[in-house]
């Protein structure tokens, strides 16, 4: 498939810049993916569509304020963006602006208790395009550091500098295992209330830790989404939530994934039986999902990763499909069947005045 067939025309009012008031006061779009049927309800309507026996599976990383603001020995102001610690030390990938100016051995000072310094890569290590290595020095433990100087690493979609409410907004409620350097999004919308509801209602909540990293978010630039190869994240899922994915009497239980983070946590599992480790899964039209059955996602930028996923998900369930709309092509509906239906959600979204990406709006795919 061609990059160039996951996207459409957004009016830039309908990016969001700011969260909603309240966490559940979002729209939900409900979309049926048997037959395209579309539903727009409101967040808090959610309960509605879970089931007792259910399994609610949430991604319960914790957000750093990775963005970090630096000057060189002449004064010269460098933004620096952690990527992902290297080799569980001191070393972190990151990105810098102006990267032109990001040589070897450039120092930054970020606080009195804070610097970096740009090192070489040992070899036969390659990095992604654009990102150096820095190895930071510092006075005490260094995730309490950036968690005063830092900043959080708001999309490039949102036009403003992250402020006090973002420090709470772009983080859900139960997040805990610090480490992702991007929200996942699709869980901003739940509250602990919301969560109460729902196992009152005989669901189970089972959670998992992906730490969303830049290769979520980075826009596919081949042309052909073949050729695109995701960065690593890295993911846990604890033994606990193991034991409910798979206990043999929860196979008629559905397994709803609250962000494409979590469907690539539990496809990663049930392809590599690796419990916890490092994911470079990339989910698209034709994929074949092996264990969840409903995603609970946000409306997602033209040619990134999650709306390719997002598309392979809504064309997971084609039994159904009456072959009078596409005789004997039946894996062309399997490739073209999901991506049709989530961009005519998307265009009605549009239409309805939808708020999009990251404090946007939410989605129900089941």
């Amino acid at each position: 498939m061609k990059t160039c067939e996951f996207d459409y025309f957004l009016p830039s009012q309908l990016i969001a810049q700011y969260p909603a008031d309240e966490r559940d006061m979002s729209r939900l779009l409900v979309l049926h993916k048997d037959n395209g049927r579309i539903e727009h309800r409101n967040f808090r309507d959610i309960v509605e569509y879970l089931l007792p026996g259910d399994i609610l599976i949430l991604n319960d990383t914790r957000v750093i304020p990775a963005r970090l603001f630096g000057k060189d020995s002449s004064g010269k102001s460098f933004e620096v963006l952690l990527i992902k610690a290297s080799k569980g030390t001191d070393i972190w990938e990151v990105l810098i602006k102006p990267a032109r100016k990001a040589r070897i051995g450039l120092e930054l000072v970020f606080s009195d208790e804070l610097k970096g310094r740009i090192c070489e890569p040992l070899l036969p290590e390659i990095l992604p395009s654009g990102q150096r290595l820095m190895e930071f020095s510092h006075t005490r433990d260094f995730f309490s550091i950036i968690e005063q100087i830092g900043h959080m690493p708001l999309p490039p979609y949102i036009k403003r500098m992250a402020d006090k409410l973002d420090q709470q907004k772009y983080q859900t409620t139960y997040a805990a295992n610090p480490g992702a350097i991007a929200a996942p999004t699709a869980g901003l919308h739940f509250t602990p209330e919301i969560l109460s509801m729902v196992q009152e209602k005989g669901v189970k909540i089972a959670y998992i830790t992906l730490h969303v990293g830049i290769g979520t978010f980075k826009p596919v630039k081949t042309q052909n989404i073949h050729d695109h190869q995701m960065e690593a994240e890295h993911y846990t899922i604890p033994d606990e939530t193991m034991k409910i994915l798979t206990d043999k009497q929860n196979k008629i239980s559905r397994v709803i994934a609250v962000g494409t983070t979590s469907v690539r946590t539990i496809e990663s599992f049930f392809t590599t039986n690796i419990q916890s480790g490092w994911t470079d899964i990339f989910i698209y039209p034709g994929y074949e999902f092996k264990r969840v059955d409903a995603l609970i996602t946000n409306l997602h930028t033209p040619y990134s990763t999650p709306i390719m996923l997002t598309s392979a998900f809504a064309g997971a369930a084609q039994a159904s499909i009456p072959s009078s709309l596409c005789p004997n092509q039946h894996s062309h509906i399997n490739t073209f069947f999901g991506r049709d239906i989530l961009l005519k959600a998307y265009h009605e979204a549009i239409e309805k005045g939808y708020r999009f990406y990251s404090y946007g709006d939410s989605m129900l795919i089941v």
